[in-house]
């Protein structure tokens, strides 16, 4: 299975609560909900369209799996909504037990060993296994090189600080452009792949 990550991004790379203001508030975040006016649901949510057809399965952090968890459960009858409540999904969590994963088809994966059960998953044959959000999990997997493809919708604003995806360990990680697609918005979604 191939790890390909999507992104809301801002253009210094904050990746923190792009959906809503209380979606994130660590650190004193005080922009939540920053990727609306620039969302185009022709560039962008198709992009979303078509990586959610190739996905296999969704992994997640604990905190974005909760959002998606209290999210996309009620929306039956939506084409992407049904596909995001009947894939397999897999969250990342040291807090969560094996009793929380409510929504549908949800494996919880242990914080101690997760890097190697990711490591696992990616190594079977399938579609890919599609992440968004999630940071923490996703500097991880970027910092671990298990990133096969990162999707970046780069957003026309400076946020001044939040959370990244981005290691921070001084590594050189170079990666390939495949495409880039501009929204009538501003929105650019960037396609890259590492470089072997």
């Amino acid at each position: 299975m191939r790890i390909v990550i999507t992104e809301f991004i801002s253009l210094d790379g904050v990746v923190q609560a792009p959906g809503g203001p209380e979606e994130d508030t660590d650190g004193g975040f005080a922009h939540g909900g920053w990727s609306h006016p620039y969302f185009d649901p022709e560039v962008l949510g198709g992009a979303f369209d078509a990586g959610l057809s190739n996905a296999e399965a969704l992994l997640f952090g604990r905190r974005t799996w909760q959002t998606m968890a209290g999210a996309w459960p009620d929306r039956a009858g939506d084409p992407f909504a049904d596909r995001m409540n009947s894939l397999k999904k897999y969250v990342v969590s040291g807090t969560l037990s094996d009793a929380d994963p409510t929504w549908n088809n949800t494996e919880l994966i242990p914080a101690d060993g997760a890097v190697d059960r990711i490591r696992e998953l990616r190594a079977t044959e399938g579609g890919d296994l599609a992440m968004m959000g999630s940071p923490t999990l996703v500097r991880t997997l970027i910092a671990e090189g298990l990133v096969d493809e990162l999707q970046l919708i780069v957003m026309p604003v400076l946020l001044g600080g939040g959370k990244s995806i981005f290691p921070t360990d001084g590594g050189k990680r170079p990666l390939e452009l495949v495409s880039t697609t501009t929204a009538k918005t501003g929105a650019q979604v960037c396609v890259f792949r590492p470089v072997d």
